[in-house]
């Protein structure tokens, strides 16, 4: 049975990467880090996985998940940068080089791309650093099993050494090491919640931990003179790490969730689609005004206003999930199916002999006696039961968070009202986003079924070190307005939309 509680988790940390992608407000990453949700996650799930099968087993099922997708977009992106004049770029982030794309089969590190195409390929930064979390997940949990919470702690203290010490490596190492000292604790966090131990925390220990870690971020934010947290590493680690000690802590009933059956079916939908979802939506955010202006519909886009921005990304993004999608289920050995959202077959409260919530200590158990004999009539018609519902019972589910900025130029189009200045762009985003989960083939039992979330591989986002993308990375933001404007410049893109539309519009 999957804990429908994490589903609703995952979900609304998608749609809140699509709205702050969209948009750029400061306050969402305060109100749900979902970068550090997912990555906690995804930690839970790993451990589950590395408590039953060997550890060569559980990274290889996590990439054979992941990085199909991946595959995909490279094939259609790499091509059209080409025609598009990638390889005559001579001062672009990433020059084009044969070698380089190896990082779009093996991402180790960030796939490349061109300028033009900067909203293809900067997210994808995420599916590096998840690769690198999978890879050492097998280190960190035999650490956690030594330590305990002091590994849990042991990114944040590295975190501190290296501000303190300044030290720095090659721009890629580099990425990954601040990837790791900003999630890493979310991510070990997730192996206590699988076990156990963050469910025992008694609350009087983890309230005032969580305001602490609060406090700290507050410190980080108020020196740094932004209230966005994905331009500030250190506070996102500090407030991400208290939101998972409580969010995760917490196992609310979900039975009320099946009785809702458009948020039930839209929750499961995003579940098993969220790689789609995050490798595409910042596509269809960049594409939605070029799209409005060759329907010649941009007009009626600027009279709705922020909410037709908004409705036009999700219909792009359910474009892609529909044209792509179906890999997912090919990377899960799955049948493809165009659109798995149909009613989830897990309960929200599982009864007595099921496994609701391993990592709670409530989570119903085995019953006390066995059960009477079922006659042969009933195990043949609960056997074909199973058969029959197997395809939809063990569903992939994966979930991305968000990334820091917003996608080149948005929006290309100046409206009437004023939009207000935007976030720094960081270096690399110290900031949200990515990953999450798969399920096992359907014709091969998962030795791991049992448990709720083994399945589920978690594909968490990575942030970077902040810092201005291309600029000074010892530059401090400017403060804020407010919390609704986001500060990091914007180009309203030229008077003539279809100029923009034909691509010629300005870099950031």
């Amino acid at each position: 049975m999957r804990n429908r509680y994490l589903d609703l988790l995952r979900a609304a940390a998608i749609v809140r990467v699509i709205v702050y992608h969209l948009y750029g407000w400061p306050w969402l990453s305060v109100l749900l880090p979902a970068m550090g949700v997912m990555f906690a996650l995804a930690g839970s799930l790993t451990a589950a996985s590395l408590d039953k099968r060997a550890a060569a087993q559980v990274v290889t099922s996590r990439l054979r998940r992941l990085l199909p997708p991946l595959w995909l977009l490279g094939l259609i992106a790499v091509p059209v940068m080409l025609v598009t004049g990638w390889a005559a770029e001579s001062d672009g982030e990433h020059p084009f080089s044969v070698p380089s794309l190896l990082f779009w089969l093996v991402p180790i590190g960030d796939p490349p791309g061109s300028d033009q195409a900067l909203d293809v390929w900067e997210p994808l930064w995420y599916i590096r650093a998840y690769l690198w979390f999978v890879l050492l997940s097998p280190v960190l949990y035999l650490l956690y099993r030594k330590a305990g919470w002091a590994a849990v702690a042991l990114p944040l203290a590295i975190m501190a050494a290296l501000d303190v010490t300044g030290f720095t490596l090659p721009d890629t190492a580099d990425a990954a090491l601040w990837d790791f000292v900003t999630y890493g604790a979310c991510w070990v966090a997730g192996f206590a919640h699988h076990d156990g131990r963050l469910t025992r925390l008694k609350l009087w220990i983890a309230g005032p931990v969580a305001l602490v870690l609060a406090a700290g971020a507050y410190y980080f934010m108020r020196d740094e003179g932004t209230y966005d947290l994905n331009d500030i590493s250190e506070a996102q680690a500090l407030w991400s790490l208290a939101f998972v000690l409580i969010a995760l802590r917490w196992q609310p009933s979900m039975a009320w969730l099946p009785k809702v059956k458009p948020l039930d079916r839209t929750v499961t939908l995003i579940n098993n689609r969220a790689v789609t979802i995050y490798l595409w939506h910042n596509i269809a955010i960049a594409a939605v005004w070029p799209v409005l202006t060759f329907l010649a519909l941009d007009d009626l886009g600027d009279r709705i206003g922020h909410a037709g921005d908004l409705l036009a990304a999700f219909l792009l993004t359910i474009l892609a999930v529909l044209a792509f999608g179906w890999v997912e289920d090919l990377a899960a050995k799955r049948r493809p199916r165009l659109w798995p959202a149909g009613p989830s077959t897990r309960s929200a409260d599982a009864p007595v002999g099921t496994v609701a919530n391993p990592a709670s200590p409530s989570a119903p158990a085995a019953p006390l006696s066995a059960p009477a004999a079922p006659s042969r009539a009933s195990r043949v018609s609960d056997t074909a039961s199973a058969m029959a519902n197997l395809g939809d019972a063990k569903r992939r589910q994966t979930a991305a968070s968000a990334m820091h900025r917003l996608p080149a130029n948005w929006p290309p189009i100046p409206r009437a009202e004023n939009r207000g200045p935007a976030a720094p762009d960081p270096a690399g985003p110290g900031t949200s986003a990515p990953g999450s989960s798969a399920t096992s083939p359907i014709d091969r039992p998962d030795p791991v079924a049992a448990d709720p979330h083994t399945d589920d591989p978690g594909l968490p986002v990575a942030g970077r070190r902040a810092g201005a993308l291309g600029g000074d990375p010892g530059a401090k933001p400017a403060l804020p307005a407010g919390w609704g404007a986001s500060q990091e410049p914007r180009e309203s893109g030229p008077d003539d939309a279809t100029e923009w539309f034909r691509g010629q519009h300005a870099r950031d």
